[in-house]
This record gives structure tokens, sequence and C-alpha cells, in this order.
């Protein structure tokens, strides 16, 4: 679900672009792709096109690496942490030439006009899914913040009433005014600015009044509202993206934390057992998800609720295809289970928990925390 750093413009038309993006928020990736492919072979001079591309491209990376769910922004900025993504070289370059080309058709039109407000929006949305990119997979931290671009404060100021230029500068607001006073000062040193809650003022109203990118909107405030421990605005906006895009699972497990974070375990229990039972009647659009990530969805929710015995028997069923989850679900099943038998005083099966942890995902967070408490046992508070 988590979508970070910038976004394109998701507009529904016709035909291929419509099948594209039906294709693309129902996580099938490969299907939108190549929906583009074929898009870009009757509009090859239209920048948009190749920003479409480029968009499927990385975020069916995103999708492989377990990088489009709120964990990513929770916490405490783990999104700072975050193990680099690794595609193929060939997917690298796909998005790259389709990243220049479309910069490159952008830059064309400008050069002709400078006032041409499309070409300006199209512009600042291939900086924002080249920051994307720079930072996901490159964590160029700092090239990132330098391609965010000012091309959509000159579409506002040129045409103030399209809302939906208001995304991309909302999510960077949002983002830089929650950074650690760090990472900020290098934000000032290039030039950045944050604004928490005005960033937040400015997702809301494109999820309220926008065309192109209303559904991102959406999205992205849900991410943003757990973040900011306030769930009970969120699952409004989960309930209305599930069904618009019934197919994509991952809005039923976002609704899972969302009902945890609200402390009401049992309808979060409740909203497992119908994706549970949606996937065993082969329901349309559940073939990606494999039934470990349930088990690793339920595990984890019983974890946060102490319910070690229960949790580690889903953990178990969700480590044994570990290798078959993506990354970030994987090495979380192993440090969830060796923290369940920390906390029931099975210190040798917790520490071969964390080894298997990791030895998945060496440079992911798991991983890190799985080194600390191979040092010294989990612990937790009280309730």
């Amino acid at each position: 679900m988590g979508f970070v750093l910038g976004l394109g413009p998701f507009a529904f038309g016709q035909d291929l672009s419509a099948k594209g993006f039906d294709h693309f928020y129902n996580l099938e990736f490969d299907q939108s792709v190549a929906a583009f492919d074929a898009l870009i072979k009757q509009r090859p001079e239209d920048p948009k096109v190749h920003n479409h591309l480029a968009q499927a491209v990385l975020y069916r990376e995103m999708h492989r690496g377990g990088a489009l769910e709120s964990e990513l922004v929770t916490g405490n900025n783990p999104f700072l942490k975050r193990d680099k993504l690794k595609p193929s070289i060939e997917d690298q370059k796909r998005f790259e030439e389709a990243n220049a080309k479309a910069l490159a058709l952008c830059a064309a039109r400008l050069d002709k006009n400078p006032s041409d407000v499309d070409a300006l929006y199209t512009q600042g949305v291939a900086y924002g899914l080249r920051a994307n990119y720079l930072f996901l997979v490159k964590k160029a931290w700092m090239d990132a913040l330098r391609d965010a671009t000012n091309a959509h404060a000159k579409v506002l100021e040129k045409r103030p009433e399209m809302v939906d230029a208001h995304l991309i500068q909302g999510l960077h607001d949002y983002i830089l005014g929650s950074l650690p006073w760090t990472y900020k000062l290098l934000g000032f040193l290039v030039g950045f600015r944050g604004d928490k809650e005005g960033g937040i003022a400015a997702l809301q109203m494109v999820a309220e009044k926008g065309n192109l990118n209303k559904n991102d909107a959406k999205v992205l405030l849900g991410v943003v509202y757990r973040r900011e421990r306030k769930p009970e605005l969120a699952i409004p906006l989960l309930r209305e993206l599930m069904a618009q895009f019934p197919r994509n699972y991952l809005y039923r497990l976002e609704m899972v934390q969302m009902y945890a974070d609200l402390g009401d375990k049992q309808k979060a229990l409740d909203t497992l057992a119908e994706l549970d039972k949606l996937k065993q009647l082969n329901t349309s659009g559940l073939a990606g998800l494999l039934p470990e990530k349930i088990n690793f969805s339920r595990g984890n929710l019983l974890f946060w609720y102490r319910d070690y015995d229960t949790a580690v028997s889903e953990l178990r069923k969700a480590t044994g295809k570990a290798e078959e989850l993506d990354l970030n679900t994987g090495s979380m099943a192993w440090l969830r289970l060796g923290q369940c038998y920390d906390m029931q005083q099975k210190r040798a099966e917790a520490e071969s928990a964390y080894r298997s942890a990791i030895q998945l995902a060496p440079d992911s967070d798991a991983a890190r925390q799985s080194r600390q408490y191979l040092s010294s046992p989990y612990k937790r508070a009280a309730a």
C-alpha cells in the first residue's frame, strides 16, 4: 500500500491506458507493463506513456520486495533504514530508458513552449519517479532530494485550479517534515523545507477534489494516518479502495493492521478469515497471494496481542515458505518467530529463528534487529 517519494498521474482513459492502470492498481504488474509497452507503440512521442511504463516496472519490483505496505513508513522512520531494492539489470535498464525518454520528450516540448503546462506536469511526474528510483534502488538520498523538482509549483502558478499538482509536493512536504533533525539539516542545505501538517492537508485536498491522482492520495493518506496513529481515519479510505480495486489483497491486509492499531482484535481476525476464505475459493486476483502471507499477518497480529502459542503456530507456517515470500515478509516472519520463542523462554529456538532472518535478508531491518536479539534476548514491557 505504501507509495513513497512521488507518484505519477493515474488517468483512467480508454483502451490500453485504462487496462494498464486497472492491472496496476490490482497488483497485476506483469500485465500492466505489457499494456503500457503496447501503448508506447501507439503513442511513442507521448511522454506520459513512458512515465506509465517506468512506474509499472518500478512498482513491480517494490511489490516483489514487500515495499508497498504501510510498514515501510510507520514507526521510527524505517523507510530511511530499509534495504535497497535489487531489480534485475534488465528492469533497471527498462526503468532508466523509459524515465529518460519521458524527460527528453518533456524537455523538447518545453524548449518550444516554456509555458506548456501539460509538459511541466509530466516532467514533474518523471522527476518524482526518478527520485523514487534513486532512493529505493540506489539508496541515493541526496540525489532523490535534488530531484524533487519545482515543476509542479510552476504548474500551479500557471493553473492554480489543477489540484492534482499538489500530490507530489504534499508528499515530499510530509516526508521531509517527518525526518529526524539530521536529515532535515541535509534537506535545508540543498534548499528543501518540510511541512508535515501542510503535506497532510495537501494530500487530503487531492483525495477530495483531485482527478488524476484522487486514488493515489487516498492510498498515501492511509499510510500517513497509520504512521500518525489515526487508523480510524484510514479505514474509510481503505473501504473505498477495496470496493474499487477488489483484486488488490494488500488493502485487506492493511485493514487488518488498522483494526489492530485500533485495538479491535476480533475485527482484525475476521478480516483475515474472510481473506483466507476468498483465497481458498480461488477468487480472482488472489492467485499471487501465498497462504503463508496470511499466516504471517495472523501470526504478527497475535504476537502484538501476546498470544504467543498461537502466533508461533502461524509463524512456523509462514517461515516454512519464507524464501517464496517477499523479503520483507519472509525476514519479518523469522524475526517475529524468534521474539515469540524468547517470550516463551525457548532461547535455542529463538536464536535459530534470528539466524534464519539474517541468512534470508542480511541487510534488512529484521536482520539488524535479529543480530541485536542474538546478543541479548528479546524482552517486552508489561502490557
